[in-house]
């Protein structure tokens, strides 16, 4: 009853959540109610796969804090520079902005990072390299399906509405070193959640592509 109550229940609120979303942006009547919902959204899935983890100690906080922290960082310097990702904005749909960057931005980063590092913590052993590697390949993917969305829908723009290539190898190389530390830091990675959200993240994003547009 215990696994129904909390694992079943998270489940489900990941799958509503998205199907929910799902339905507002496809409807064009109600897309600017729910954009104004996407930061609330974000924030409520990572609280979601957080409170999943299977044991909570300083060593996961630190992971926690760190990731959050670096991805936010990243993106500031990477807005003000383009040296990192290229040459783009945030728009209004992520919600308040510090430095020009979203503050669910290091939400987003650890959302990502803790979920996809879940789901592959029980391959290729101990073999920490090539569980980044692979990790980072599937973020790099993830980045595909949501740059056209987040065009669409001003989450970020990019100059001249072009993604550059250097943005994807950017995000490879910083889910690499994310995904190391996650996996570095000795903290239990079990996460019974964490499938159902990254599969539910990347259907929402694939069903987005072939319909709107």
């Amino acid at each position: 009853m215990k696994y129904l109550d909390k694992v079943g229940l998270s489940r489900i609120f990941i799958v509503v959540f998205h199907l929910v979303g799902l339905a507002g942006f496809l409807l064009k009547d109600y897309h600017d109610f729910f954009l104004s919902f996407v930061p609330f959204h974000l924030l409520l899935m990572c609280a979601i796969l957080i409170a999943n983890q299977k044991e909570f100690n300083i060593k996961l906080w630190q992971c926690i804090v760190l990731i959050t922290i670096s991805g936010f960082t990243i993106e500031v310097i990477g807005v003000a520079t383009g040296s990192i990702f290229g040459n783009y904005q945030y728009g209004s749909t992520l919600g308040y902005k510090v430095a020009n960057v979203p503050l669910i931005i290091g939400i987003n980063w650890l959302m990502l990072i803790f979920s996809v590092g879940a789901v592959l913590k029980r391959y290729f052993k101990h073999l920490r390299n090539l569980k980044s590697l692979v990790g980072a390949t599937i973020l790099v993917a993830i980045d595909i399906l949501i740059e056209p969305i987040a065009m669409k829908f001003d989450y970020w723009n990019w100059q001249d509405a072009n993604v550059p290539f250097k943005n994807y190898f950017a995000w490879f190389i910083i889910s690499f070193i994310m995904l190391r530390a996650y996996y570095e830091l000795e903290f239990r990675k079990t996460n019974k959640v964490a499938f159902t959200l990254l599969i539910s993240q990347i259907i929402f994003f694939i069903i987005l592509n072939l319909t709107v547009l």
